[in-house]
C-alpha cells in the first residue's frame, strides 16, 4: 500500500469485521452476537455501493461479505469502477472453524465461482487457485503471497542453549499443529532439554502431554516473537484445501532467516528448495531425520537460514512484486 501511495493512488480500507468483530465471529456460540455483526457488515456494505462509482478500482480479498450471498459482488460487477478479486486459499471448498461449525449451512462455497465470473480480474495466490480461477475468467494472474522484507528482519543473536522448533499459526489452522505431535514428540524423547517446542497462535493446543510452550499471537510482537525460534515448520494433510494454501507460514519464517520445514503439498516445494533453503520430509521418519539434522548442526541452520532469506527477497517480497500489482489495478 505505500508503495501505490507513491505511485499517486489514494487507499480506503472498507474490513466488514473490525477487531473486535472478529474475536467475537471466532468465539464459540455467541449467535446473537454475531447476528448482530453481520447485520452491521451488511448496512455498511449497503452504505459503500453509495461511493461505489467514485474509485478507480475496488479491490476484493476472499469475499465481500461472509454469508452465501454475491450481491455486493454483483453490484461492484456493473458499477463504473475496476472490480479485482484476489483469493488465497481453495475457498470454493467448504472449511468451517471449529467455533462455527453449526453455522456452515449460512455458508456457500461455491460462491467462489460467481466472483470469479463477476471480477474483471482476478489475482490468484499461485497455479493451483489460478487453475480453478481459469475455467471461469480469462483475466487471472498469478501473484504469490508475499511478505514485507524490510519490516521481517532477524537480529536475533544465537545465545540459548536449546533449539527452538516453532510453529505459528491461528485458530483455524491449529488442528494442522496436531499433525506434529508424533514426530515432534519422538525428537523430545531423543533430545530432551535440548529442545523446546514453541507455538505462537491465539489459543492453547491440546498436545496429547507434549511439552510445548505458548505465545500468545500479538501483531504488535509478531516479528520479535518468530524470531526467538530457529527452525519453523508448517505439517498439512494432503488433502484439496492445503494445495490451495499460499505457504504464508513458510514464507515468515524464511524472510527471519529460518530454515522451513514443510510438507511437501501445494505450493510448498515451489518455495522451498529441499536440502537448500529447507525440507520437505514426506512421513514421520523423515520428519524426524530432518529436523534433528538441523537440530545436531548450528552451521547448517545458518547456512540454510540465509538460502531462505535469499529465495524470499527474490521471489516473495514486496518488492519482488508491488510492480505487477500496480499493472494488474492500473490496467484497462
Amino acid at each position: 500500500m505505500p508503495y501505490l501511495k507513491q505511485k499517486g493512488w489514494h487507499i480506503d480500507y472498507a474490513p466488514v469485521l473490525n477487531e473486535a468483530d472478529d474475536r467475537i465471529f471466532y468465539t464459540p456460540s455467541a449467535y446473537l452476537r454475531k447476528a448482530w455483526i453481520v447485520a452491521k457488515g451488511y448496512i455498511g456494505r449497503l452504505k459503500l455501493l453509495r461511493s461505489i462509482n467514485s474509485y478507480d478500482a475496488v479491490f476484493v480479498q476472499r469475499e465481500s461479505f461472509m454469508l452465501g450471498s454475491t450481491f455486493f459482488e454483483r453490484r461492484l460487477s456493473k458499477a463504473n469502477t475496476k472490480f479485482v478479486y484476489d483469493f488465497d486459499d481453495a475457498i470454493w471448498l467448504l472449511d468451517v472453524s471449529d467455533a462455527n461449525k453449526n453455522l456452515s449451512w449460512l455458508k456457500d462455497p461455491s460462491k467462489t465461482q460467481h466472483i470469479i465470473q463477476l471480477a474483471h480480474h482476478v489475482i490468484a495466490g499461485n497455479a493451483f487457485l489460478a487453475g480453478y480461477a481459469q475455467q471461469w475468467n480469462r483475466t487471472v494472474d498469478v501473484i504469490p503471497t508475499v511478505i514485507d522484507t524490510d519490516l521481517y528482519k532477524s537480529s536475533r543473536i544465537e545465545r540459548q542453549k536449546e533449539v527452538i522448533i516453532g510453529w505459528s499459526g491461528s485458530q483455524t489452522t491449529n488442528k494442522h499443529f496436531k499433525l506434529a505431535i508424533g514426530f515432534l514428540t519422538k525428537l523430545k524423547e531423543k533430545y530432551g532439554d535440548q529442545i523446546k517446542i514453541m507455538t505462537i497462535t491465539e489459543r492453547r493446543i491440546d498436545t496429547n502431554g507434549l511439552e510445548v510452550e505458548y505465545v500468545s499471537w500479538d501483531k504488535s510482537r509478531e516479528v520479535q516473537n518468530l524470531d526467538q525460534i530457529d527452525i519453523g515448520i508448517m505439517p498439512l494433510p494432503d488433502d484439496e484445501w492445503s494445495k490451495g494454501k499460499c505457504g504464508f507460514k513458510g514464507i515468515q519464517y524464511m524472510s527471519l532467516s529460518k530454515p522451513a520445514v514443510m510438507s511437501p503439498v501445494g505450493v510448498n516445494p515451489e518455495i522451498v528448495e529441499h536440502g537448500v533453503s529447507g525440507f520437505l520430509p514426506a512421513n514421520e521418519d523423515e520428519w524426524v531425520e530432518c529436523l534433528s539434522t538441523l537440530i545436531d548442526s548450528p552451521e547448517l541452520r545458518t547456512q540454510m537460514g540465509e538460502a531462505a532469506r535469499n529465495t524470499i527477497e527474490q521471489h516473495y517480497s514486496v518488492h519482488a512484486v508491488k510492480d505487477r500489482l500496480l499493472q494488474v489495478i492500473s490496467a484497462e
